[in-house]
């Protein structure tokens, strides 16, 4: 019998933990299609433990671990307000990121997280949940789409020094 999966918000003592998956997870995403320069760039600007406390801190952004048991499975992000990363828009919320390891892909982690980041927008009164995904990752734009996202503009997303083109996408809620 499989333990269930639920949802727990991550807190400021979770950093490192969070520094962990974060990594793992976008390694495991990303390696095989940037330089290894790139990929550390990328990683040393964005997962360190100082820098995920801080956004923890964050008044307009909250982390959730999919956890089984003491197992994380996932995470997601999701901001609001200033916390945003591009559109700053107060009646939407940005799902940032949401990642899942690979030994529960196909174990419906994420639609539990993307299912939760809606839930916590609507509770929070957003009219929509917009989000960036690479271009090329054809596996998460059906899942979005799947979802019930469309596609609504695009914008650069940096690896390091490399210039990547993220579609956006927007479900009304």
């Amino acid at each position: 019998m499989n333990t269930p999966i639920h949802i727990y918000r991550v807190q400021p003592a979770d950093a490192e933990r969070l520094c962990s998956i974060s990594i793992e997870t976008f390694t495991t995403a990303f390696a095989a299609d940037n330089t290894a320069a790139n990929m550390q760039a990328y990683i040393d600007t964005n997962f360190t433990t100082e820098k995920l406390i801080n956004e923890i801190a964050h008044p307009q952004s909250a982390f959730y671990f999919a956890m089984q048991g003491d197992a994380i499975c996932g995470y997601c992000k999701l901001n609001t307000g200033t916390a945003q990363t591009e559109i700053k828009d107060d009646t939407g919320a940005e799902l940032e990121r949401i990642y899942v390891l690979p030994a529960y892909q196909g174990q419906h982690v994420g639609k539990l997280l993307f299912h939760h980041c809606m839930q916590q927008a609507r509770q929070q009164g957003k009219s929509y949940l917009w989000l960036g995904v690479w271009e090329h990752n054809a596996k998460a734009i059906r899942f979005y789409q799947a979802q019930g996202m469309q596609v609504f503009d695009k914008h650069i997303f940096m690896v390091g020094d490399d210039a990547q083109t993220d579609v956006m996408m927007k479900l009304a809620l």
